[in-house]
């Protein structure tokens, strides 16, 4: 892979991280704490009619797994089964329109998940299908970006290596075996490395991410693009500063957990954006950041429960079981309108994309109060019940009903990808025959700068 030059001008620097931050923080603390007008807003009648044509679609698929399809042609006929199910129920009961359904089925976030899970299988015959999930879900924030910024939307060396990551490192460092020392001692060699020092791995995980460095390098020389290697040690900064995070008192100032919150989350978006496109000026560095902060902020809510089991600090696990979480919501509410704001301010030619946007962020934070209803007033749940297409209680009892297709789903999903034996978009089938003879190296290399 040769190595690009940058060309964009009025690039932003990290220079001006701390101002971005600041910025987006000021942000926050000026929201009005009322709820935003929504969009939409559902009467009983129509959140029953929405909740026929979600059983409906979960019905025929489950009816298709009970009897899953041995042969690859039977296969394939499932897939299109499914897929003409999910635009009816899609056009029915969230209102999207084949502008929207395009981009997701076809050629568009559904083709870069194929690709990504196919490149993830070839790199690493082991991964999980949860792991490849988790990847590819970066892998789609990366590509929805390029779609934002006027590029075309494709799986890039850069992108994949930056979305792999994710898995390895999170594994280890969420890993409750895992003195503390070490995952301190490990965070401390992926900043050396990512600072472009030649050292080499000393253990398995390790020469495994030096391989997926080495990709981002084949695509982005590091002189010529500092900005990207900027962008990720800022991403490993904020996750440091999150895993301290972990071990904090509940006493914590708000303002410094909700700082934390938006360095994560704006710094994994910014990744995301530099990766994507290399550089960015001062209205797209604005915007991806304060699109990560919310995005962060929704994460958090949706992962509360799971969060307060493992005593993670955030400002929803900080304020639940003290007061209501209605006024805090609210703000998220009322800061993603700011944020949708600044998305408008932006030259999108894509429209689709900036709805979906705009409706998916809503919607997961909705859903996500729903299901942690014990936490709110009952007239504010009551009220944010009415902007649902579906009511809590069937959102709640259709999860449990997915819930038991994860088996059947997983299996079909394992098929699907030994079924297609597509070239790469990259050469990642000799990256990976490369692996062990690129981390010899890179240990040969390291040794002689060392004598």
């Amino acid at each position: 892979m040769h190595c690009k030059t940058a060309t964009e001008t009025r690039e932003w620097s990290y220079e001006g991280w701390e101002d971005l931050v600041q910025e987006a923080l000021a942000e926050w603390e000026e929201c009005v704490v009322c709820l935003p007008p929504f969009q939409e807003t559902f009467t009983v009648a129509e959140q029953a009619a929405r909740e026929a044509r979600l059983e409906e679609f979960l019905q025929s698929v489950e009816g298709d797994l009970r009897r899953p399809p041995r042969s690859k042609s039977g296969r394939n006929a499932l897939r299109e089964r499914v897929t003409l199910a999910f635009e009816r129920f899609a056009k029915a009961g969230l209102d999207l329109e084949d502008e929207h359904l395009g981009l997701l089925l076809n050629g568009g976030f559904s083709a870069m998940g194929t690709q990504m899970a196919r490149g993830a299988r070839r790199f690493d015959p082991s991964i999980s299908p949860a792991d490849v999930f988790q990847a590819t879900r970066n892998a789609w924030t990366a590509g929805g970006i390029q779609v934002l910024l006027g590029r075309e939307m494709r799986l890039t060396p850069a992108i994949f290596a930056y979305s792999m990551l994710y898995p390895y490192t999170d594994n280890y460092l969420d890993d409750t075996g895992v003195p503390s020392e070490e995952k301190i001692k490990f965070s401390a060699r992926i900043r050396r490395r990512l600072s472009g020092e030649l050292i080499a791995p000393i253990r398995e995980g390790e020469a495994t991410l030096w391989q997926l460095f080495e990709m981002i390098e084949g695509q982005y020389c590091r002189a010529d693009w500092p900005q990207v290697y900027a962008s990720l040690l800022a991403i490993h900064q904020a996750q440091e500063n999150s895993l301290r995070q972990r071990g904090s008192p509940p006493s914590v100032d708000g303002p410094d957990v909700i700082k934390l919150s938006f360095e994560k989350g704006g710094a994994s978006v910014l990744a995301d954006g530099h990766l994507a496109a290399g550089t960015l000026s001062r209205e797209e560095a604005q915007f991806l950041f304060a699109w990560g902060a919310l995005l962060q902020l929704v994460d958090d809510l949706q992962d509360m429960r799971q969060d307060r089991r493992e005593g993670a600090l955030t400002i929803f696990t900080q304020a639940a079981g003290r007061v209501p979480l209605d006024a805090l919501t609210t703000h998220t509410l009322s800061f993603g309108q700011k944020v949708m704001r600044r998305m408008d301010q932006m030259p999108i030619r894509c429209q689709a994309l900036k709805e979906m946007i705009q409706k998916s962020y809503v919607s997961l934070l909705v859903w996500s109060a729903g299901e942690c209803g014990e936490l709110y007033s009952r007239d504010y749940l009551a009220e944010l019940e009415t902007h649902s297409p579906f009511r809590f209680a069937s959102i709640a009892k259709r999860r449990k009903q997915v819930a038991k297709l994860t088996g059947p789903l997983t299996r079909l999903f394992e098929a699907f990808l030994e079924d297609e034996k597509d070239q790469a978009v990259f050469p990642l089938d000799q990256l990976s025959r490369d692996r062990s003879s690129g981390a010899r190296k890179l240990h040969e290399a390291a040794l002689a700068g060392e004598l």
